[in-house]
């Protein structure tokens, strides 16, 4: 009997409790594959802006590893490619300092989507965000982001929506 309480406590409890710090350290993996998903699947986003830099609103399209934004009502192609996005965000998730949580299940319009929020820190700039993931493809349908940019660039509060049908190049 002693052999087996002796068992329990310095075998399975440890590895209980270094499953749960596996699980915590893993905890925005979810959040950073969707973030991935936006960059490698054909997308556009629709995002509101607060700050007063970004004119109410912009539009970003990823196609084809090349980026095109629209603000103030003109579309551009981007000098910066989605490699070099994906690669920045590698740079944050290693760098930063990321917390995120499961927060509930929802619907946006008729598909299920699980909801996390994200505290992130990197160099620059920190970021407090609710991001709805698709539970079907994994991939983001809307997001709320508190950014805090330093003190040159500011604050900012982005709402940003996402399409995945008929993705087509702007110019």
């Amino acid at each position: 009997m002693f052999r087996s309480a002796f068992f329990i406590c310095m075998v399975l409890i440890p590895a209980s409790m270094a499953s749960h710090y596996a699980m915590a350290a893993d905890s925005c993996q979810p959040v950073f594959d969707a973030l991935t998903k936006v960059v490698t699947t054909p997308s556009h986003s629709y995002t509101t802006h607060t700050a007063a830099a970004a004119h109410g609103g912009t539009e970003k399209i990823y196609l084809d590893g090349k980026i095109y934004i629209r603000a103030s009502g003109k579309w551009m192609q981007s000098p910066v490619t989605t490699a070099e996005v994906l690669e920045q965000e590698k740079e944050n998730e290693k760098q930063g300092k990321s917390t995120c949580n499961f927060v509930r299940n929802e619907f946006v319009g008729a598909e299920p989507a699980m909801v996390y929020s994200m505290h992130r820190e990197t160099d620059g700039f920190k970021e407090d965000d609710q991001m709805w993931i698709s539970k079907l493809t994994g991939r983001p349908l809307r997001g709320e982001q508190d950014m805090d940019m330093g003190r040159n660039a500011g604050k900012d509060h982005r709402s940003v929506r996402f399409e995945y049908s008929n993705i087509r190049p702007p110019m």
